[in-house]
């Protein structure tokens, strides 16, 4: 849609152009709209108009996400995105508040990824030299 200001005989008047089939285009003046016939034929254009079909969201297969999210557990989730260095712990092994879980890289430098929860890892969703994004889910805690 093209915006243009004209004057005729003094009066400025604002007028939209917006596009139109064969010789008719929507003309909007002044806040009202028109349908405007041109006399000369419009010169098509020689490259057509692509019109994309709208692509359906992957399933989780298709995604290849294979880190299962389970509802019970507390998950300890990234605080930035990052490689991760070292896992520290395994599944079985208990935990206190503050104790290191992994050690992730983020911003080269690394950070030392701590318990919030005492209990028992009950699943590790990454591996060393994954990448992860912010609140990716790392560690479950039960």
């Amino acid at each position: 849609m093209k915006t243009y200001k004209l004057t005729i005989r003094g009066q400025l008047y604002e007028v939209e152009i917006s596009e139109g089939e064969d010789n008719i285009l929507g003309v909007e003046v002044n806040g009202t709209h028109y349908d405007v016939e041109i006399e000369k034929e419009l010169i098509k254009p020689k490259t057509p108009k692509l019109i994309r079909s709208q692509v359906p969201n992957p399933t989780r297969k298709e995604s290849k996400i294979t880190k299962d999210i389970s509802s019970n557990a507390y998950q300890v989730l990234a605080p930035l995105p990052g490689t991760i260095i070292k896992v520290l712990v395994k599944e079985g092994d208990k935990v206190n508040v503050g104790d290191k879980l992994l050690i992730m890289e983020a911003m080269k430098m690394e950070n030392d990824i701590l318990s919030e929860k005492s209990g028992i890892i009950t699943g590790i969703k990454v591996a060393i030299s994954d990448t992860v994004l912010q609140n990716d889910i790392l560690i479950e805690i039960k």
